[in-house]
């Protein structure tokens, strides 16, 4: 993961918060993880979690090996499989730059910073985007979260 991130230029959490996130739902059958494998090396794998109608990508990673054999899209593939015999009609790959679709269209096969590289893999999915509010940390506990603000600013 940590290669994934520094690849394509986002934060990652520790392996025990993935862990958590499966063993949390799990239970209910609402998470799968899938991994592509070549020759006995992981290659690319993806979280996916479903709730109602639909399911979301939320963590992935790959490797820079054997990039040519695809397995990003592989692990999709089978993700967005799994996702609709459970029943979901929404597949959310989500996150792209923060850019008016007319932006993103123009630019999306230049521009190689941030999140362009990951917008131009989803792309290749087809779909369409749909913008919501974004994901927002709701705080119960003001010191707790003041710590855990300064931790991962001293981590990043």
């Amino acid at each position: 993961m940590r290669q994934t991130g520094e690849r394509d230029q986002f934060g990652v959490h520790t392996p025990m918060y993935y862990h958590a996130a499966y063993e949390i739902f799990s239970p209910t059958n609402q998470v799968a993880l899938f991994l592509a494998e070549y020759e006995e090396r992981p290659l690319a794998g993806v979280m996916v979690f479903a709730l109602g109608k639909t399911a979301a990508y939320l963590y992935g990673a790959s490797s820079n090996e054997e990039r040519q054999r695809m397995p990003t899209y592989a692990v999709q593939w089978a993700a967005m499989e799994w996702a609709k015999a459970q029943g979901c009609h929404w597949y959310d790959l989500w996150g792209v730059p923060d850019a008016p679709q007319d932006e993103l269209e123009a630019n999306f096969t230049q521009r190689h910073d941030g999140l362009w590289g990951v917008y131009r893999f989803k792309r290749g999915f087809g779909g369409q985007i749909q913008r919501t509010i974004g994901a927002t940390d709701h705080v119960y506990n003001k010191i707790v979260y003041k710590l855990y603000q300064w931790r991962r600013g001293k981590r990043n």
